[in-house]
């Protein structure tokens, strides 16, 4: 095992434009996250956005970003700087930049290399950096996690991707009991900053297998942050301060959403792994939501709009820990939370997120939170089977209105 380490090590040092010092692997790169604050709408070029969301065997609407009260119609999306990437293509952006800065910065999994992962987000990398900076693996996540954990303590800044997030189950014993831990159990004499990234999510008719929300089987560890992406902008951000951070990091990204596209800026910009992104400012009622639940969200809230509603959506984006200066500051304003995940809704990421909010700002509330999630199924490959499953935009819509309807005619009872 310490042959592979050095062999990492090594190939680093030929493969990056960078003099690589051993001396300095631990000090050199210890770089403050920027806390820029972000509100963005994810937009192709003609103003619209991805438009793969609806359920399968329907023609799929654009997603149109929903005006805000400060938002032109009349802008052109095409006249703005920047450029125009794909979500997985912004991925690949980001930790790209972060491997050309730094040469501890390498990329372990599965197909990773030559081939360019399951998703193409490491494509042409191996190819510039060296098979061993970004090196594939056998089938064997225990065993590539493990010696990852094992690369990162020992100086360089391994991202691990799961070719899917459930095949990770395999290495919940290394990212719990070593990932999460080492840093505290070694009483700070080593840090892990390690990246543990990959697909999930409920797919297009992938199975139970291939269609897991898992987000909160990892909640529990101590010593791991969780961010979840849901646009390229935040998905490049958000990775490269993943990348630059000291703690181990997971990055969920949804398989939904990889041909999402965005035009995002041309100069370097990092996000805060801790920060709330303030979609839609709004008065009535606070819509908490990720990953591709946002853009379920953002087709619904088109139709509460028309019918005279004024939501407030936030993409908590922070799933570990939750924001709650900006979850709180909205709670206060509209005194009304509807959660909408697709996370199950047993053990989930929003009864994490009802609890937190119930214990810090329950007398801010005039209603019950209403948490909208996942059925407690395995996800069934029918098309309908996994439409029942999930969270439709008619069911958001309905759970606004309900709100404002006396309690005796409301359909949620507030979970």
């Amino acid at each position: 095992m310490a042959e592979v380490f050095q062999a990492i090590g090594a190939a680093t040092a030929l493969s990056s434009t960078n003099v690589f010092n051993s001396k300095r692997v631990l000090f050199s790169y210890r770089r403050s996250v920027s806390e820029r604050k972000t509100s963005v709408c994810t937009l192709r070029s003609d103003g619209s956005l991805f438009s793969g969301l609806s359920s399968r065997g329907r023609k799929a609407e654009p997603l149109t970003a929903v005006a805000t009260k400060t938002e032109s119609s009349t802008a052109s999306v095409a006249s703005k700087p920047g450029h125009e990437l794909l979500l997985y293509e912004a991925l690949r952006e980001g930790l790209e930049e972060e491997m050309e800065k730094d040469p501890t910065v390498c990329v372990i999994g599965e197909d990773v290399g030559h081939y360019g992962g399951s998703y193409k987000v490491t494509k042409g990398l191996a190819k510039k950096y060296g098979d061993l900076r970004v090196l594939d693996t056998p089938i064997a996540e225990n065993s590539f996690t493990g010696m990852a954990i094992g690369a990162a303590m020992t100086g360089l800044r391994p991202i691990i991707e799961g070719m899917n997030m459930g095949f990770l189950l395999l290495a919940f014993n290394q990212i719990s009991n070593n990932c999460g831990m080492l840093h505290y159990t070694s009483g700070g004499q080593f840090t892990i900053p390690a990246v543990i990234r990959g697909p999930g999510g409920v797919g297009r008719q992938l199975g139970p297998e291939h269609s897991q929300c898992l987000e909160s089987y990892f909640l529990a560890i101590p010593g791991i942050q969780m961010v979840a992406c849901s646009t390229p902008y935040n998905a490049k951000g958000l990775m490269k301060a993943a990348i630059r951070s000291e703690n181990p990091v997971i990055l969920f990204e949804h398989v939904l959403l990889y041909n999402l596209k965005e035009r995002i800026p041309d100069e370097e910009y990092v996000l805060n792994l801790e920060e709330a992104e303030m979609v839609r400012p709004g008065k009535q009622v606070t819509i908490l939501t990720y990953s591709r639940m946002r853009h379920s969200v953002l087709l619904a809230a088109k139709t509460l709009v028309n019918k005279g509603y004024d939501p407030e959506i936030i993409d908590i984006r922070s799933l570990k820990p939750f924001d709650l200066y900006t979850i709180g500051n909205s709670v206060k304003k509209t005194r009304r939370v509807l959660i909408v995940e697709e996370c199950m809704q047993t053990g989930g990421i929003g009864a994490s997120l009802a609890a937190a909010i119930y214990k810090n700002f329950f007398y801010e509330l005039d209603d019950a939170i209403v948490c909208l999630s996942s059925k407690d199924v395995p996800t069934g490959y029918a098309g309908s089977l996994e439409e029942w499953t999930l969270v439709q935009e008619a069911d958001i819509v309905t759970a606004v209105e309900d709100f404002f309807k006396p309690k005796e005619l409301r359909r949620n009872s507030g979970s």
